[in-house]
C-alpha cells in the first residue's frame, strides 16, 4: 500500500515570513511580516507541509555561519510554537559564485534560486505532491524557481500573509 503524499506551501523567508532587514540572522531582529505566523498555522491546519526555501548568501559571503542560520530558524520555530504552528522543514542555499570559502563557492548551484533544487529536494525528502503545491515569494527568482519546479508561484507584496494563504487554500 503506497502512502498518499501531501502538498506543500513553500515560503521564501526574508521578506515573506520575516521582515528583510538585510542578511537577517540575529534573533533580536526577527520581526514577522503581517500575520505570517497565522499563515503558517493555516497551512498546518489544512494538512499541507509548510517549508522554507531561502537563499542565504550571507554564509558564503562570510557574514555569518550555518550555525547562526540554524539558530535563527530554531527561534522562528519556538515563536511559531507559541500559537501552535510549525514549519516542517528549512532548506537554504549558502552557495554563491563569489563565496569567500571554497565550500560555498559555486557558479550556479542547483539549490540557489531561481534554480528549483531546494523545492525538488524537499519534495523528495518529505514525500510531497508538487502538483498540488505552491511557492510564496517576494522576488522574481522565487517565481522562477516555482516555475522550474512545476508548481504555482504567488508573488507576495506585503499584504497580511494569512489572507494570501487563505485565498490559496480556500
Amino acid at each position: 500500500m503506497s502512502k498518499v503524499s501531501r502538498p506543500a506551501i513553500f515560503f521564501d523567508r526574508d521578506g515573506v515570513l520575516n521582515v528583510d532587514h538585510g542578511y537577517v540572522v540575529d534573533p533580536a531582529k526577527l520581526d514577522w511580516m503581517p500575520r505570517a505566523k497565522e499563515a503558517v498555522l493555516r497551512v498546518n491546519q489544512h494538512g499541507f507541509a509548510a517549508v522554507v526555501i531561502s537563499n542565504q548568501s550571507g554564509v558564503g559571503r562570510g557574514m555569518f555561519d550555518l550555525a547562526d542560520v540554524d539558530h535563527f530558524h530554531s527561534v522562528m520555530q519556538a515563536q511559531l510554537a507559541e500559537i501552535g504552528a510549525r514549519l516542517d522543514a528549512f532548506y537554504y542555499c549558502p552557495h554563491i559564485a563569489e563565496a569567500i570559502h571554497d565550500e560555498f563557492r559555486h557558479p550556479d548551484h542547483p539549490d540557489r534560486k531561481p534554480n528549483p533544487g531546494m523545492i525538488l529536494r524537499a519534495a523528495k525528502d518529505l514525500g510531497l505532491d508538487l502538483a498540488r503545491s505552491a511557492m510564496i515569494g517576494d522576488r522574481t527568482s522565487d517565481m522562477e524557481a516555482a516555475k522550474r519546479a512545476g508548481i504555482k508561484g504567488l508573488l507576495y507584496r506585503g499584504e497580511p500573509l494569512d489572507d494570501l494563504v487563505g485565498a490559496l487554500l480556500g
